[in-house]
């Protein structure tokens, strides 16, 4: 099987023979590390360990993809944030927001694909493409509301839609800018997928209606900006914004298991979408600590109810058992079989 064209195909809601199975979203799962050769913090910060690392969940667990980065800091850091990027136990987390006085401050930073680690995630999607050209390369990134709310700190960010909606719109529209240089790097890197995870904009911290107002338009002009499949991401349950999720012109929408599948695929059909579900095996329930029947019994669920794209609901936990994810692969086998 071409899991290149099967992945693309799936995206592009096309026909596929079998649904594949791959992670959007951050893929690093701890029993892989010594096979694979790597270790935290290095493979944040060197692209060899970054692609070695993004490659060991297809190598060790059949998984039809590469994906990474395995964290969201990575722009927020080229913007000058100070990020602790962790350490066997832990990954890598803010630790300052944006090194401005005041809000209306924020500007890009000159040349800002060549700050911080997005030389190192470009460099390693080179490794990737030139070492296992059959594999589908995944890359992910923040929403331009999340990376504003890196930038400026979630919960002033939050006060501010109340008491300055004006700062965060220029804000957002800085992120916004910044974005798009990536997106136009990582279009020319010969990525296959960028996934744009959104948590910030998650309706369990973002109102439905400031979505619409002020991540909704943002996040479509990111994805106008797309020469490659896009997904976007959003965390929690995203039911009250699953319209709009699949109105912003990406290719793929993946949600959580809050969302029920067969009432997204109705949402689809009513609204005549092209933009395919992603999803929604839990990670924080069954890939992370349910044995590996009840994790073959999600997967059949999920593809009995039409997930386009076999995936995990959210990042997959680094402590996750590798037989899980190995399983995960096998029931969709077992599915069709």
């Amino acid at each position: 099987m071409d899991l290149i064209e099967n992945l693309k195909n799936a995206l592009n809601n096309e026909e596929v023979d079998i649904v594949p199975a791959v992670s959007v979203t951050a893929a690093a799962v701890e029993e892989t590390f010594p096979a694979a050769g790597v270790s935290w913090p290095e493979a944040h910060k060197d692209p060899e360990q970054m692609a070695k690392l993004g490659i060991a969940l297809h190598e060790q667990a059949g998984l039809e993809c590469a994906r990474i980065p395995f964290d969201l800091t990575a722009e927020a850091e080229a913007f000058g944030c100070k990020v602790d990027l962790g350490d066997m136990d832990n990954t890598p987390t803010l630790k300052s927001n944006a090194p401005i006085d005041d809000p209306e401050d924020l500007e890009v930073p000159d040349d800002f694909v060549d700050q911080g680690r997005l030389p190192v995630i470009l460099e390693a999607i080179e490794i990737l493409k030139n070492e296992y050209p059959e594999v589908p390369v995944i890359v992910g990134m923040a929403g331009p509301f999340t990376l504003t709310g890196h930038l400026l700190g979630v919960e002033d960010l939050v006060k501010m839609l109340k008491t300055d909606s004006f700062i965060v719109e220029d804000a957002v529209d800085v992120a916004l800018e910044a974005q798009i240089e990536l997106v136009e790097a990582f279009n020319d890197s010969g990525v296959d997928v960028i996934c744009v995870a959104d948590p910030t904009s998650s309706p369990e911290l973002l109102d439905p209606n400031d979505f619409n107002e002020f991540a909704q338009p943002a996040l479509e002009d990111l994805a106008s900006e797309m020469d490659v499949q896009s997904v976007l991401h959003i965390c929690g349950n995203s039911k009250p914004i699953l319209e709009g999720m699949l109105d912003s012109g990406f290719n793929g929408a993946s949600v959580e298991e809050a969302v029920d599948m067969t009432e997204a695929q109705e949402l689809r059909a009513q609204m005549g979408t092209d933009t395919v579900m992603v999803g929604n095996i839990s990670t924080s329930q069954t890939l992370f600590s349910k044995p590996t029947d009840e994790v073959k019994a999600e997967v059949k669920v999920a593809l009995e109810k039409g997930t386009n794209v076999l995936a995990p609901s959210c990042g997959i936990a680094p402590k996750s058992p590798l037989a899980n994810l190995q399983a995960f692969v096998e029931a969709r086998n077992e599915y069709y079989e």
